[in-house]
């Protein structure tokens, strides 16, 4: 496999989980993620327009192959609620050759 078809999990926040829901599917409907999860209950502190927030948030964990990682981050930025989303990719170091194989046949 190509460096481009090394792994990435892409951390977004966003605000509830109708909103997970709608950017879940979107990523895996347009092939942009292989899996998205979402995990409920999160909550975050953050300064925003000289405030510091609290809010509850949803936090996707969004796997994808490095290579899509631009076109998946501009697919966020267009359907995302926020005007700043969290777009955030940690290269996995080690996964199994299976899931890899897996993942990247679902992103093309």
């Amino acid at each position: 496999m190509s460096v481009d078809d090394a792994l990435v999990l892409v951390l977004c926040t966003v605000p509830d989980e109708a909103t997970a829901e709608k950017l879940g599917k979107g990523l895996v409907e347009a092939r942009l993620a292989a899996c998205v999860n979402a995990i409920p209950g999160l909550t975050s502190y953050y300064r925003w327009q000289g405030k510091v927030q609290v809010d509850s948030e949803v936090q996707l964990l969004i796997k994808t192959p490095r290579g899509r990682f631009d076109e998946l981050a501009t697919w966020i930025k267009a359907n995302h609620p926020y005007d700043v989303p969290e777009i955030i990719a940690v290269a996995a170091e080690r996964v199994s050759e299976d899931y890899l194989a897996w993942a990247v046949e679902q992103t093309r």
